[in-house]
C-alpha cells in the first residue's frame, strides 16, 4: 500500500471519496458539463482530457413525461407501503436525516444546466484531473480521494479492487495551495452531497463527496488547534493515550475547543485509510478536567455535522 503523505511539516487534516457532481433535477439528470464563462462547452480545450460523452438536456416535453412515471411509481410504492402498515407488515426503518432538500437556490446551475467546471482560459479549475469525471473514469476500476491539509487540497487516484478495501496506490494527480481557494460552498439539492469551491481567480468546480462535511469541515473553519504543549498534563494525556489507542501509526492529535467549552480530539492515521470512504472519523469529546466523556454526555454542539 502506497498512501500519498503530506511533507513532515505539514499536517493531514482530511481525506475522502471525491468525483465531478452528477445532475439530479429531471432534466439534467445524470449529466454534468465543463462551461467557459459563456457558458460554452470547453471538454475540447482540455489539455490532456481523453473524450468523454456528450450530453444534451432533455426537452420539457421529455421531462414532463418522465415526472409523470416517476410520479405513478411513488404513488404506487406508497400504496404498498400502507398496505404494509395495515397489515402488520415490516417496512424498514428510519431513514437518515441527510441534508438534502429538494429546493433549489440555484436554477441555471442545477435545473436548467449542470455545469461542474465554470472556467476561464488559464484558471485553476481548467487544470483539474480528468479522472475526477465519472463519465471518463469508472469507479469500478479507478478511485479518486480529495486530501486536505493545512496548506493545500490535493487530489490522488488509485487502482480500485472491488471487495479489497484497504489496497491503495495513490498517484497524485492534482494540487493547489489554500490560498488559491476564495470559498467552499455546500449545496444541498437533492441528495446533498454537493460543493462547489471557487478559486481566487473566479473559476469553480462542483465536486460530489458521500463525506462532504468530513470534506470540507478543514476548508470551511478556522484552523484554530490548540497545541498540545498548552494542555494540562490530564487533557494531554487523554488526548495522546486516545490518539495511541487508534493505530500504531496515528499521528499527533488535532484538539480543538467547542463553543461549549468541551474539547474535540481528532486522530489521523495513514493505516486506517480505505478505498470506500476515505479516512474514517477517529475522535473523542473530553472535558475541561481532562475526562472523556461518554455519548450521553455531549452537549448538542459536542456532535459533528
Amino acid at each position: 500500500m502506497s498512501v500519498w503523505l503530506p511533507d513532515s511539516n505539514e499536517t493531514l487534516l482530511a481525506r475522502a471519496p471525491v468525483t465531478f457532481a452528477t445532475g439530479e433535477a429531471m432534466r439534467v439528470s445524470g449529466m454534468r458539463w465543463f462551461r467557459d464563462t459563456q457558458r460554452r462547452d470547453l471538454q475540447s480545450d482540455l489539455a490532456g482530457w481523453p473524450a468523454g460523452p456528450e450530453y444534451a438536456a432533455r426537452s420539457a416535453a421529455d421531462t414532463a413525461a418522465r415526472n409523470t412515471v416517476k410520479g405513478a411509481a411513488i404513488a404506487a410504492g406508497v400504496a404498498i407501503l400502507s398496505f404494509l402498515s395495515a397489515h402488520g407488515g415490516n417496512i424498514g426503518g428510519t431513514p437518515g436525516t441527510g441534508h438534502g432538500t429538494d429546493t433549489s437556490n440555484d436554477h441555471a446551475d442545477e435545473i436548467d444546466d449542470f455545469p461542474v467546471m465554470w472556467a476561464a482560459p488559464g484558471t485553476v479549475a481548467r487544470t483539474l484531473p480528468w479522472q475526477l469525471d465519472p463519465g471518463r473514469s469508472s469507479e469500478k476500476r479507478y478511485r479518486t480521494h480529495a486530501v486536505v491539509t493545512d496548506r493545500r487540497l490535493v487530489i490522488v487516484g488509485f487502482p480500485y479492487v472491488k471487495g479489497n478495501d484497504r489496497r491503495i496506490d495513490d498517484e497524485l494527480l492534482w494540487e493547489t495551495p489554500r490560498s488559491a481557494i476564495r470559498s467552499v460552498e455546500l449545496r444541498d439539492f437533492k441528495l446533498g452531497h454537493d460543493a462547489k469551491i471557487t478559486f481566487t481567480d473566479g473559476s469553480w468546480c462542483r465536486l460530489g463527496s458521500v463525506s462532504r462535511e468530513k470534506l470540507t469541515r478543514h476548508l470551511t473553519e478556522p484552523l484554530d488547534f490548540i497545541p498540545l504543549e498548552t494542555l494540562t498534563s490530564t487533557q494531554r494525556h487523554t488526548a495522546e493515550a486516545f490518539a495511541a489507542a487508534q493505530a500504531p501509526d496515528f499521528q499527533s492529535p488535532l484538539v480543538r475547543r467547542n463553543p461549549c467549552g468541551c474539547l474535540r480530539v481528532e486522530v489521523l492515521a495513514p493505516s486506517t485509510i480505505g478505498a470506500l470512504f476515505g479516512h474514517p472519523s477517529l475522535d473523542t469529546v473530553m472535558g475541561a478536567r481532562g475526562t472523556e466523556l461518554e455519548l450521553t454526555e455531549y452537549h448538542p454542539e459536542d456532535f459533528l455535522s
